[in-house]
């Protein structure tokens, strides 16, 4: 007959990703000619839990590499853009976003600059995200439990004959 225990662990509860794709533009001091780049840096973020939904709040710095007068001078332009987005995960049956959940956020894909265009003294670009959350909670396990207690095993230390005529055969002058 076997007997069932109840473990209390903390466990992934819930977990979810979501796709962003978002417009952006930044106004610049001269007409731009050609874009030669753009990059995004300096991406930090952090979960929160507010009701029923999981949050993300973070920020991450634009930065675009642009010519002007007719190709004959480069500047950039850098711009900071925060976010904060929702998520609506769904959770493990009978689990609830009580006060002892945390939230792991992870980034499945890191900010990309996907397009880039000019628009008279603009520069209008897309970027692209995707976030991934898992809501850590407790939870119980059941398992199965024996009572019957497993038999020892013997262990024998004492030498054997052969082991001490082995010992007793050792020469002394071994190296020569």
């Amino acid at each position: 007959m076997s007997l069932y225990k109840e473990i209390v662990t903390k466990a992934i509860i819930g977990k979810g990703k979501k796709y962003f794709k978002d417009n952006y533009s930044i106004s610049c001091e001269n007409v731009p000619t050609t874009i030669l780049g753009c990059w995004v840096i300096n991406h930090k973020f952090k979960g929160f839990k507010t009701n029923d939904k999981i949050g993300v709040s973070g920020s991450y710095d634009v930065n675009v590499w642009y010519s002007y007068d007719n190709d004959s001078k480069t500047a950039v332009v850098n711009k900071n853009i925060s976010y904060n987005d929702l998520f609506n995960v769904k959770l493990k049956e009978n689990t609830d976003l009580t006060s002892d959940t945390d939230i792991i956020v992870r980034t499945l894909k890191q900010p990309n600059c996907t397009g880039v265009n000019i628009n008279d003294k603009n520069i209008v670009f897309d970027i692209e995200k995707e976030l991934g959350v898992e809501v850590v909670g407790e939870t119980k396990v059941k398992i199965a439990i024996e009572e019957d207690e497993e038999p020892w095993d013997e262990i024998d230390d004492e030498l054997s004959e052969k082991d001490e005529k082995e010992i007793d055969e050792v020469k002394e002058d071994f190296i020569n």
